[in-house]
């Protein structure tokens, strides 16, 4: 899964290509390394138009993934000889949130899949392991892929507004806007790397589609991108 990506236009740029009419974000600066959980900035629909906004990486996850991983924590404390309140351990479970989407069939996903929580997630770069290329003894380095000229690309993506939950312990219950986006096969440029990509859109048209159409027109975007308007980019420097 895509778990880190570059967004180094402006919002200039942004918002000539969606026509996005309200921008929230102030000053955008140039972002090198966007991690999941992090800020980032996205294009929604809003009933004041189209908005380019910062927002919170990382949709709900799941009720069964939150319930799973709460019973761990309940056994691991009960093995401790520790008194469990369940209903308050879910409820404080934390929840870093899922940065991708794959299986849109899934009656957890499908609430979002409807025009007014679509965005478009621009990038310039995104990274994927590469464990093949990985140092003895080192760490395993990120293969990079973005437009040959490094464009500004954008991926599909979904987003819900104030969202509360416990997003990390030391926050508490927190009431956030988050945002993820899709994933699909891969292309014949990633799939030596990685057995998925992000659903990139990269024309006006597609643009225009995922944001607008019904679902039966806007999920045929969940596709590999052409081969062609893709490639394996340059390391990404290392920042200090």
């Amino acid at each position: 899964m895509c778990n880190l990506y570059q967004m180094m236009s402006n919002q200039e740029a942004i918002r000539a290509i969606t026509g996005a009419m309200v921008d929230s974000t102030g000053n955008l600066e140039p972002l090198q390394e966007i991690w999941p959980d992090r800020m980032a900035p996205i294009v929604r629909n809003t009933p004041a138009g189209r908005e380019l906004a910062n927002v919170r990486w990382g949709l709900p996850s799941s009720s069964k993934a939150l319930f799973d991983a709460a019973s761990k924590r309940a056994d691991g404390l009960r093995k401790k000889g520790k008194a469990v309140d369940f209903d308050e351990l879910l409820k404080m479970e934390p929840d870093g949130g899922t940065t991708n989407v794959r299986n849109v069939s899934s009656k957890h996903w499908r609430r979002w899949l409807a025009v007014e929580n679509r965005c478009l997630v621009p990038f310039t770069r995104f990274a994927e392991p590469d464990p093949a290329n990985k140092p003895e003894g080192g760490k395993t380095p990120n293969a990079w892929f973005g437009a040959p000229d490094e464009s500004l690309m954008f991926f599909a993506g979904l987003w819900t507004p104030q969202w509360t939950c416990v997003r990390k312990i030391k926050e508490g219950m927190t009431t956030n806007d988050l945002f993820g986006f899709l994933t699909t096969e891969p292309n014949a440029v990633v799939a030596p790397i990685h057995r998925a990509m992000p659903v990139i859109l990269s024309t006006e048209e597609e643009i225009e589609t995922w944001l607008t159409a019904p679902w039966e027109d806007a999920g045929k975007l969940q596709r590999p991108l052409a081969n062609n308007k893709i490639v394996l980019l340059p390391p990404q420097p290392t920042l200090i």
